[in-house]
């Protein structure tokens, strides 16, 4: 698994895109097959701006879902898409 703690890069939008995109990139290219995004508690806005970026077409196809940790609200779990595993993601709707 690997993690992203956006804590060090939370007040610039550049850094955070640039961030979230190299780390699942990274992530399908090793074969990990779920990456923890910590945006932190505080207000949520972070948080908020995960989900907007993992809810991007592109962005989509990497992986099967999120998870929202219920224990940890300043926990973001994405469970990518295995390459050649023949799981099809679930259809939209």
């Amino acid at each position: 698994m690997l993690t992203l703690d956006l804590h060090p890069v939370f007040r610039n939008n550049r850094d955070i895109e640039l961030a979230l995109r190299e780390t699942l990139f990274k992530a399908v290219r090793t074969g990990e097959t779920i990456v923890e995004i910590i945006p932190g508690k505080g207000t949520g806005q972070l948080r908020k701006r995960v989900l907007a970026f993992l809810g991007q077409r592109h962005i989509r196809k990497l992986y099967v879902r999120v998870e929202a940790d219920q224990a940890n609200t300043g926990r973001i779990l994405v469970h990518l898409t295995r390459p050649g595993s023949g799981v099809d993601r679930p259809p939209a709707g």
